[in-house]
C-alpha cells in the first residue's frame, strides 16, 4: 500500500555520501552473527557490520545491491544510515562482483584482511545467489 511506512537509507563514506534511497521496504545487511533482515516498523537499532552485500528493495522497483565493508548501521526512526570505509552499488550480482574484486581488493594492503574480506564477500554473494535461484 502506498501509505505503508518506507525507509530512507544513506550510505556514508569517508569522503562522501552516495545518494540516498528512498521508499526502501526491506533491506537484508551481514553482521558477524550472519545476515540481518530489516523493515520499516523493525525497532531502532544499531549494528556492526562486516563486509558482505546488502539487498535494499524499494517500493516499485527492482532489488539493488550494494557491496560494503566493514561498517556501523544505524536506524532511527525511519531513517537507516550506514557508514562504511568503501561501498560500491550494483543491479546484479555478477557485475557488482566483478567491480568489488577489482576496486575493493586492489586497494587493500593486508593480504590477510584480503581473503578474509573476499570470503566474506562470496560467501554473501553465493548465499545470495542460492535464494534468487530458489524463488
Amino acid at each position: 500500500m502506498p501509505d505503508d511506512p518506507a525507509m530512507t537509507v544513506r550510505i556514508l563514506l569517508p569522503h562522501r555520501e552516495l545518494p540516498p534511497h528512498h521508499d526502501v521496504l526491506r533491506l537484508v545487511a551481514e553482521t558477524a552473527y550472519g545476515s540481518f533482515g530489516m523493515r520499516p516498523r523493525r525497532l531502532d537499532c544499531t549494528l556492526l557490520l562486516t563486509p558482505g552485500i546488502f539487498t535494499l528493495q524499494s517500493r516499485g522497483a527492482a532489488e539493488r545491491f550494494v557491496a560494503v565493508d566493514e561498517g556501523v548501521l544505524v536506524k532511527a526512526g525511519l531513517t537507516v544510515t550506514i557508514a562504511v570505509r568503501r561501498a560500491r552499488e550494483g543491479d546484479d550480482l555478477e557485475s557488482l562482483r566483478t567491480t568489488v574484486t577489482d576496486e575493493f581488493l586492489a586497494e587493500a594492503t593486508d593480504a590477510h584482511e584480503l581473503r578474509a574480506a573476499l570470503s566474506k564477500l562470496e560467501t554473501g554473494f553465493l548465499t545470495r545467489l542460492a535464494e534468487l535461484t530458489h524463488d
